[in-house]
């Protein structure tokens, strides 16, 4: 097992996969509440328990995973040259000014939603701050193109996780142009998987309710769509010859990262979801536990599918 966390050809390590799976989960959760506002909840939204689990979890997601960046970069105390100098040929660089974006519109995004919320806290507690209600309500009138703005920066935010890796030309399994579809539908999955989880558990959100529904909706397609893709990356390298089908036996032909992909990510964050939907009850499915369980089996899914790709795909060189 040591081995398969330390070798030669080892760049970037587990701290990258954690950055790229809460990158992912952010993106994921805020595309689906954008389309669950609009389709089902309408001005109900803020009182809505995923609506409230993403107001939290997405922003915070993002600083925690650039945090890991910054630290894991050994140069925190410089990095803020990234938020000022940007260099198009960098895509680092590119990305961090896809997040500077992408943080300032979800927070007018989510400031317009729960601008209620806020309007009564500055009346009652905070009153010195009553101006920063006029500011709010007129950004709420361009609710209309902050939402279809919103889902395109969380695409592209999701996107970006896969390209990240693509950027290791040496690396065949890396440098694949499936990747960052793969990396957006499974931060889909993962936002679905923790909208679900965080609004059951932290705002007892009734598992019967419109919203749970619409994300279950969602969920299936996307996690059949992820295993699609997972096979056609694979058979993409397997016929891809020379170094390319080195990794993928590599990564999947046996030892340690091997299992992980086939019992962490196949079985335990796609196929036993899958089939626990196929043979539960409704009542069962509509349980509490049932929905915790299979959140928790989807994030552990696409996490254990990051730490796979980044380690995995850095073990054969071009």
């Amino acid at each position: 097992m040591s081995s398969a966390f330390h070798f030669d050809s080892l760049v970037w390590d587990w701290p990258i996969a954690i950055y790229l799976f809460l990158i992912g989960v952010s993106a994921g959760m805020v595309t689906i509440a954008v389309f669950l506002k609009r389709k089902i909840l309408g001005n109900e939204a803020s009182r809505d328990g995923v609506i409230r689990a993403t107001a939290i979890i997405a922003p915070l997601s993002v600083i925690a995973g650039l945090t890991i960046l910054i630290f894991h970069l050994t140069k925190p105390w410089t990095f803020w040259y990234l938020m000022i100098f940007y260099s198009p040929t960098s895509v680092m660089s590119m990305g961090v000014m896809l997040f500077q974006v992408y943080m300032v519109v979800l927070i007018v995004w989510l400031a317009g939603l729960f601008r209620e919320d806020i309007r009564s806290l500055t009346e009652s507690r905070f009153k010195a701050f009553g101006w920063v209600n006029g500011i709010i309500a007129a950004l709420a009138r361009l609710e209309k193109v902050l939402e279809p703005l919103m889902v395109l920066l969380a695409v592209l935010l999701g996107v970006y996780t896969g390209f990240l890796l693509s950027a290791l030309k040496t690396y065949p399994m890396l440098n694949n142009p499936v990747l960052p579809i793969l990396f957006l539908f499974s931060g889909v999955s993962s936002g679905a998987a923790a909208a679900v989880l965080f609004g059951v558990t932290w705002f007892k959100q009734p598992t019967d309710s419109p919203s749970i529904h619409f994300v279950h909706q969602i969920e299936k397609p996307v996690v059949l769509f992820e295993l699609l893709l997972l096979f056609a990356l694979f058979v993409g390298l397997f016929f891809g010859g020379g170094q390319k089908e080195a990794a993928a036996v590599a990564a999947i032909g046996g030892g340690f990262w091997s299992n992980v992909f086939w019992f962490g990510v196949i079985g335990l964050g796609i196929l036993l979801p899958l089939i626990m939907g196929a043979v539960c009850s409704h009542r069962v499915q509509h349980s509490k536990g049932y929905l915790v369980a299979v959140a928790c089996m989807g994030l552990c899914g696409v996490l254990m599918l990051r730490f796979f790709i980044l380690y995995a795909g850095q073990m054969t060189v071009a």
